[in-house]
């Protein structure tokens, strides 16, 4: 039985309140940063409107008459001028940073959540018998979906509130053909993405998903109470089958909604399964990780270096996976060289060049030379060390993602990147070690805790 001891519950929530008063001072210092940046972009804005206008009047006033009507005229067009170069869509990038700063982490640990939850499913509706001494682990990890999901909520509520514009199609006007912030390609999209179906999409996306692990739990634990010989499998086979379908919609409908919808303009038809295989490989690594720490420390008797094989070969193969699709998707993006598709990767080769290789290194080269070898799956120093590079690269991936299209160049990493990131790490060190502590690691009736307990290869 697993115990959540006092020191592990003290430094879970350390590290909450810790990442929280981090994130609070990054969004006091941004919008102190924000108002001086708006400010210096007017001025700046303003005095070369009038240095162009200055030197347009000066031209004409050289070529045409000089008459009191040609005068005012000209004072009138200058005016105009000057009122449209003040028009269009304005400039967030400053103001956004500590919400998209959030939103990456926000994603970065429901990827986790979401992708354990769907790898729980899989064994229920695949009737895998090798996993069956660790799905009490999945279901631990899959309970966490539920804190991100609300993150999320958040995020939406106050772009709708207007209190950000990390979604740039959520601004004042944008969709209004009267407006000087009209987009007639965004206006075309507006069935889609509006304010109150946004809205409830994620609000079904945190009841189906978090419903899920909560009944798979919940019918996990009274399995373990019928007598002997007697267990829910076909229940839970059902449930999670049903969970499958549902998912194989909502993962690529989210990824639309929240990632893709920043940079409204552009789509891609890989997106969903891009999106997902990042989420998936993320949540791999971490039960790999979490289960090999489990090991280490007993709690796991009857898990042996044949499961840890298996989970690595899983967490390799995904990294692979992950790397097929990124490279299908750039590939006929280049290939193809359509206008409307390569300002996508054009903004991620400027300024975000350094951390765009650095990522697809860090999830791709780096996994196939620590985890190629079948005696590196099986050694813990091996998988910590792929670890440490698909964590880092996949967050790095969501950033990527998100910051270019939401702040522009006004990226960094600061109290909010850090804070966030610290924040949801101790929100999940405490409810993967409290779903632990809740219940046998070992499910008392499953129908293949035998043949798991004798995995082989």
């Amino acid at each position: 039985m697993f115990v959540f001891t006092q020191k592990a519950k003290i430094f879970a929530a350390a590290l909450t309140l810790i990442g929280l008063i981090m994130v609070v001072i990054g969004f006091n210092t941004a919008g102190h940063e924000a108002e001086g940046h708006d400010a210096h972009a007017t001025e700046m804005h303003a005095a070369h409107s009038d240095e162009a206008h200055a030197e347009e009047a000066h031209d004409e006033a050289m070529d045409a008459p000089h008459s009191e009507e040609g005068e005012e005229a000209h004072a009138e067009h200058a005016e105009e001028a000057h009122a449209e170069g003040h028009g269009g869509h304005e400039d967030h990038g400053a103001a956004n940073r500590p919400w998209a700063a959030l939103l990456v982490n926000t994603i970065f640990f429901l990827g986790i959540g979401i992708g354990t939850l769907f790898f729980l499913a899989i064994q229920y509706a695949a009737q895998a018998g090798w996993s069956a001494g660790i799905l009490r682990v999945m279901e631990s990890v899959a309970l966490f979906v539920g804190i991100p999901m609300l993150g999320m909520l958040f995020l939406v509520i106050t772009g709708t509130m207007d209190m950000h514009h990390v979604w740039h199609w959520m601004q004042d006007g944008i969709m209004d053909p009267a407006s000087p912030n009209y987009d007639s390609i965004i206006a075309g999209k507006e069935g889609y993405l509006n304010d109150t179906f946004f809205t409830l999409r994620t609000v079904a996306y945190l009841v189906i998903w978090a419903g899920a692990a909560y009944l798979l739990r919940r019918n996990s634990l009274k399995e373990d109470q019928l007598p002997e010989g007697q267990n829910l499998f076909f229940t839970q086979r059902k449930l999670a089958a049903t969970f499958i379908v549902l998912y194989a919609v909502t993962s690529s409908t989210s990824a639309w909604d929240w990632i893709m919808s920043i940079d409204t303009h552009w789509f891609s038809t890989l997106f969903g399964w891009y999106t997902f295989a990042g989420m998936f490989v993320t949540a791999l690594t971490v039960l790999n990780v979490l289960v090999m720490y489990l090991r280490v420390n007993n709690y796991l008797p009857w898990v042996n270096e044949n499961h840890q094989h298996d989970l690595g070969k899983f967490m390799f193969a995904f990294s692979v996976f992950w790397t097929y699709l990124w490279f299908s998707q750039y590939m006929l993006i280049w290939y193809s060289d359509i206008p409307e598709e390569t300002p996508y990767y054009l903004a991620r080769f400027g300024e975000y060049k350094t951390l765009f290789i650095t990522m697809l290194a860090l999830n791709f080269i780096m996994p196939v030379l620590v985890l190629m070898s079948r005696d590196s799956k099986r050694i813990m120093g091996f998988i910590l060390l792929a670890a440490v590079f698909v964590l880092a690269g996949h967050w790095m991936d969501h950033y990527i993602m998100i910051m270019p299209g939401s702040v522009g160049y006004n990226y960094g990493f600061g109290w909010v990147e850090i804070g966030g990131f610290l924040f949801y790490a101790g929100l999940l060190l405490f409810v993967i070690q409290r779903n632990l502590a809740a219940a046998p690691l070992k499910m008392k009736n499953h129908a293949m805790i035998h043949e798991s307990k004798l995995f082989h290869q």
